[in-house]
């Protein structure tokens, strides 16, 4: 070829290059979540897993102790105040305590949750000494210590402790399951259900794929093999005993008051501390999912910003905290959690390569270019590649459509490119996020801004 088109000879490199690097993580990738797959058919088939059923009427806890529920609240005058009203409400336990953690500089949602304590005595108000935000996890730990002296004023300790956000939306049943399960477990995971939102199909409807995908198939597994299961901060309960035990190693602070997800490396606390875990996914008497409903990011920055936080905290903070679990099952398991920055490199390469094809193909049409023939391994390489992307759509499509109907189900797949450049973006913030904290940046709570609760949403549809 000329050296008129020797550009194209760079490119082709490129693209060769490029090309069995993505063809072979995502043949990786292809063979973890095959594992998963299969693992997951083979409870199904076996019949050692099945979606339970939780009977209301004939339910009769068997813990020797109430509950108490704590909520992290920084700037959520919008929502806390319905949140707290919706649990107390469907919640009805004369024993349950409300603990609603605020900040003495944010008066507007001081304001909105003591409108409500005035209404019930069950919730309890406590505001922070310290200016806000400092973090979520040290939010929790001041609620933690408000909850332990009153434990101590009245000589009694709750039975367990529920996690629960400013936004969520609790299921009735929620609180009688989570304490039925702590009496044989240590920890319990309830499933998170995003709500789909009509104004944001692509943005926010990509959070219903992807916890429809992981809260119905891969945390099912995890429970099964017996795997530490991370807590999602919501809908989670934990066993009074144990969390004592976490505070204890820590100076009185079961919350690690500097991490980005203080409620992921909390699941995995309990584990590693020979706790039992369990991932519970029910079904009430309607046949409604008994889970943790909330609205999600709607827009692109501030999903972006999300989930930088959360591959920050999960794939690069806590493999410096927790590092890796002598088990090889565990292994497994943080390594496919801490996979975040890694399947954003292979998909910025991949979308890269899609337009240095673009660009050698039309070469190679105008007779600029010839293209190398493709070796035997490579071709075997994005044969498992492109199998896998089939085989991977056709199972998110199955299960969302099980979850939110048929046109939710067919959407995912058209949503697939737009989660791809969200994890993209993510991942490249993530790692300048965390080179900054290296260089000393102090950790601050970037949470996302709350306008409403699905209630009045789902209600509005009932109609």
């Amino acid at each position: 070829m000329s050296g008129a088109y020797a550009p194209l000879q760079w490119l082709g490199f490129a693209e060769r290059e490029l090309l069995l690097f993505a063809a072979f993580w995502f043949a990786v990738g292809a063979l973890d979540e095959l594992a998963i797959d299969l693992c997951y058919g083979w409870l199904r088939v076996s019949g050692r897993y099945r979606t339970g059923k939780y009977h209301a009427a004939n339910a009769r806890p068997q813990l020797s102790g109430p509950l108490a529920v704590m909520v992290p609240a920084w700037r959520e005058a919008a929502v806390i105040g319905e949140m707290a009203a919706h649990a107390l409400a469907v919640w009805p336990e004369a024993g349950l305590r409300v603990y609603i953690g605020c900040y003495r500089n944010d008066a507007a949602t001081v304001a909105a949750a003591t409108e409500l304590a005035g209404h019930d005595p069950r919730l309890r108000l406590i505001i922070h000494d310290c200016d806000g935000p400092t973090t979520k996890a040290d939010c929790l730990n001041r609620l933690y210590r408000a909850l332990g002296a009153d434990e101590a004023r009245r000589g009694s300790e709750f039975a367990g402790v529920v996690l629960h956000d400013a936004e969520d939306m609790v299921h009735p049943a929620g609180l009688g399951a989570i304490s039925e399960a702590l009496a044989t477990a240590d920890f319990v995971q309830l499933p998170v259900r995003p709500e789909l939102q009509a104004r944001s199909r692509w943005i926010a409807g990509h959070y219903a794929d992807e916890f429809a995908e992981a809260h119905t198939k891969a945390l099912v597994v995890r429970d099964a093999l017996g795997a530490g299961i991370p807590a999602a901060g919501v809908g989670c309960g934990f066993a009074r005993e144990a969390l004592a035990r976490i505070a204890a190693q820590h100076h009185g602070s079961p919350f690690a008051a500097d991490c980005l997800v203080e409620d992921y490396a909390l699941g995995l606390a309990i584990s590693e501390n020979g706790g039992r875990s369990r991932f519970l996914r029910l079904r009430d008497d309607s046949g409604e999912l008994v889970a943790t409903r909330s609205f999600f990011p709607s827009e692109l920055a501030t999903a972006v910003r999300q989930k930088t936080r959360w591959i920050h905290g999960i794939a690069l903070q806590e493999w410096d905290r927790m590092g890796w679990s002598a088990r090889p099952l565990d292994c497994w398991m943080r390594l496919r959690d801490r996979r975040g920055p890694m399947t954003a490199l292979v998909l910025a390469a991949a979308y890269l390569l899609v337009v240095i094809e673009g660009i050698l193909l039309l070469a190679s049409w105008l007779g600029m270019y010839r293209a190398p023939v493709m070796g035997a391994m490579l071709r075997w390489l994005v044969a498992i590649s492109l199998m896998s992307l089939v085989w991977r759509t056709v199972i998110r499509v199955a299960i969302v459509t099980r979850e939110y109907g048929l046109g939710e189900g067919l959407r995912a797949a058209l949503r697939i490119p737009i989660a791809n450049v969200i994890a993209i973006m993510a991942g490249r913030r993530a790692l300048v996020a965390y080179w900054r904290s290296l260089r000393g940046a102090a950790i601050a709570w970037d949470k996302t801004d709350h306008l409403t609760l699905p209630r009045a949403t789902l209600a509005a549809a009932a109609r």
